[in-house]
């Protein structure tokens, strides 16, 4: 990797982590130009979306099942034990949830935040996070534990970069973000288990939500 190639790399994703929050772009846009900006620093080195583990071809059944299962075990896991375990020990202050009144009882509402749960948090995330910072930062990184380090600086990175929505999330983000990655890498860095476990994850938060469990 040139010094080019890195100073690139770095800017995308500093534009990953920070353009969603500057609020210049409305609603979910932002991840447009993210998208080409990641595509054009990938073409920079010769690659496309293919070699950070999307493609269309890699999509299986056994993706969709696994990626499903792992998403229901890894929600139960967090909200039945983890969290009343750390509240226990660490009181932690919950997210408040009224900010997701407007899809409490508006179906239309509802079945948009499910679709956008898909589009921004399946896809979009699972390829710009796990898809492309961390296979940048195992290029940055190198060396021995260039892996090990690129999978815990880029769990740290998904977890603050969902800062607005409080600690609570912020931890949930980084331990859930880091089982998408987890998935993404047991399967041969094949990023559809990673997207089906993202998008049924938010499918079920964004169900209990609309129906006031939360």
């Amino acid at each position: 990797m040139s010094l080019n190639e890195k100073i690139l790399s770095i800017l995308t994703i500093c534009a990953i982590v920070f353009l969603p929050h500057l609020k210049l772009i409305p609603s979910f846009g932002y991840f447009i130009p993210i998208l080409l900006l990641v595509w054009l620093c990938l073409k920079n080195t010769h690659e496309n979306f293919k070699d950070i583990g999307f493609s269309i071809k890699r999509f299986t059944t056994h993706a969709i099942l696994i990626g499903s299962a792992v998403a229901l075990l890894t929600l139960a896991f967090m909200q039945l034990i983890f969290f009343p375990v750390l509240d226990y020990f660490i009181p932690v202050e919950a997210s408040d949830a009224s900010i997701y009144d407007f899809i409490r009882e508006n179906k239309w509402q509802y079945l948009i935040m499910v679709v956008m749960g898909w589009i921004v948090g399946g896809f979009y995330e699972e390829i710009v996070f796990h898809g492309f910072i961390f296979t940048r930062l195992e290029l940055l990184f190198k060396g021995k534990y260039a892996t090990k380090l690129s999978f815990v600086m880029t769990a740290i990175i998904f977890g603050v970069y969902h800062y607005q929505l409080g600690i609570f999330d912020m931890i949930n983000a980084l331990l859930v973000g880091a089982v998408y990655l987890g998935l993404f890498l047991y399967y041969k860095r094949n990023l559809w288990y990673s997207i089906i476990c993202h998008g049924v994850y938010n499918t079920i938060v964004i169900t209990l939500l609309y129906l006031g469990y939360f």
